[in-house]
């Protein structure tokens, strides 16, 4: 562990992307034996533990209290996977199994599940972008009743395993303990998710529930929600880039608001949510428990943002709003005046790419020396290249109040380019100001010779480490 520059640890072997090599691997496995209070591997991002795996396997006896092993990105090959199968039955105390990243798994899962054995203890599962198969669903789907106790099953990034969504739905409920469910991108069609909304009516203990970026289910919605407003202890509800419909809006905008316990919600780049004409977004006020709400790309209109504004009033414990990429904002963040000024513990306002202007600035400044907007760490006002240089002077003369800022975006869109006018100075002025400030993005705006060296030097003379990104 010294050799790595690791702290040494009985119960810890953490050497996640250590550049390990074949020959380190065999070291570890000799190693074994003298850690029999060993309860965590973390042999992560070593693409050199791929093709080894087994002269480690046959040493895990040595470590039956193993209760988590994480292998992601370790180019794990179908003869590694095999001997973490034939491994099992030698640690039985294992609860975290994290394979990530490993894409020759897709195709063999089989090679570990049928491997598994009634009353195994793992608890968490994850899998995400292994090239999953239809006949790896499969296989998923028959160790879900051996394992009862799971409570986190990470599925993300397998576009071809949503053939088989249905067949893993059925089993789901074999694990009502589940807690987390992450379906990002995995291929999903209507027809799974009406056979997921049917397994949900089991999973009454769900935390969370991922099913974004599957653009097929659009429209499924509307048949396959039956289940979903039951979920009294869902926390977090991602439906991003879902290609929701309207008609899916109508059935949203009654079982959303049921979700009593729900406190994230993304709904981004679903162009319906904004042109719906379906009160959605005002009955969100029926979640008082919300902390994060994204809207990024939802194609909002002037009524869609006003009916939001409405009922962010009544959303106390918000702590993260995005509203990226939103033309109607511009000009209008006077709607979110009052919520802005209630959300005391709000710490992350995303406004890229919405058509701001001077005026909306002056509002942020304004909010800021009333003493509201104490708490924001995160500022993005990304490609909004219609702020006139008065209004970027006007907003840097009051940055200084963020004193808990650590990021900050006001970078130009991409094919654009301008001189930092006057402001410049006022914004250096206030990052002497600003201790918690650690990134700052200017992309594509263009500094004088003078101006960049000022930049250059400002850490140095300053003694700080902002990250500079121009």
């Amino acid at each position: 562990m010294q050799k790595l520059g690791k702290e040494p640890n009985s119960k810890n072997l953490d050497l996640n992307n250590c550049a390990l090599s074949a020959a380190d691997v065999t070291e570890l496995a000799s190693l074994l034996p003298f850690l029999p209070e060993l309860e965590e591997i973390n042999l992560s991002w070593n693409g050199c533990v791929g093709g080894t795996l087994k002269a480690l396997t046959v040493h895990l006896h040595h470590v039956n209290l193993l209760k988590v092993l994480r292998l992601n990105n370790c180019r794990l090959t179908a003869e590694d996977v095999t001997s973490l199968g034939e491994a099992f039955e030698i640690v039985p105390q294992l609860e975290e199994l994290d394979l990530s990243w490993n894409s020759n798994i897709g195709g063999k899962l089989s090679l570990l599940t049928k491997k598994l054995r009634k009353g195994c203890k793992i608890k968490l599962l994850k899998i995400t972008d292994c090239n999953l198969t239809a006949k790896d669903g499969e296989s998923l789907a028959e160790i879900l009743n051996v394992i009862p106790k799971l409570e986190v099953l990470d599925l993300s990034i397998n576009k071809h395993i949503g053939c088989s969504m249905k067949v893993i739905a059925q089993d789901l409920k074999n694990v009502p303990g589940l807690k987390e469910l992450n379906l990002h991108m995995c291929g999903l069609k209507q027809d799974s998710l009406q056979g997921l909304d049917t397994a949900l009516q089991h999973l009454a203990e769900l935390r969370k529930l991922d099913i974004s970026c599957n653009k097929e289910i659009g429209g499924g919605f509307k048949d396959s929600t039956a289940h979903l407003a039951s979920l009294k202890n869902l926390e977090v509800l991602d439906l991003h880039q879902c290609c929701v419909t309207e008609e899916d809006m109508t059935v949203l905008s009654q079982v959303i608001p049921l979700l009593s316990s729900l406190q994230e919600l993304n709904l981004s780049s679903n162009k319906n949510v904004g042109v719906s004409s379906d009160p959605l977004l005002g009955r969100l006020r029926f979640l008082p428990k919300l902390k994060s709400v994204a809207i990024s790309n939802c194609c909002l209109h002037e009524e869609s943002f006003s009916s939001l504004a409405e009922a962010a009033l009544h959303l106390p414990e918000l702590e993260i709003l995005d509203l990226s990429w939103n033309k109607c904002v511009g000009g209008n963040l006077k709607l979110l005046w009052g919520a802005l000024k209630l959300a005391t513990e709000i710490q992350v306002l995303r406004l890229s790419s919405c058509n701001l202007v001077a005026e909306d600035l002056a509002l942020l400044t304004l909010l800021m020396q009333d003493g509201h907007l104490a708490r924001l760490r995160k500022l993005d006002l990304s490609y909004n290249n219609n702020i006139s240089d008065e209004g970027w002077v006007v907003f840097c003369q009051g940055l200084a109040v963020f004193e808990e800022l650590s990021e900050l975006d006001v970078s130009l869109r991409p094919s654009s380019c301008r001189d930092c006018g006057t402001w410049f100075s006022e914004l250096l002025a206030a990052l002497t100001k600003l201790p918690a400030l650690a990134e700052l993005g200017m992309q594509r705006w263009v500094l004088s010779e003078s101006q960049r060296k000022r930049l250059e030097s400002f850490n140095r003379d300053n003694k700080r480490n902002i990250r500079f990104d121009c």
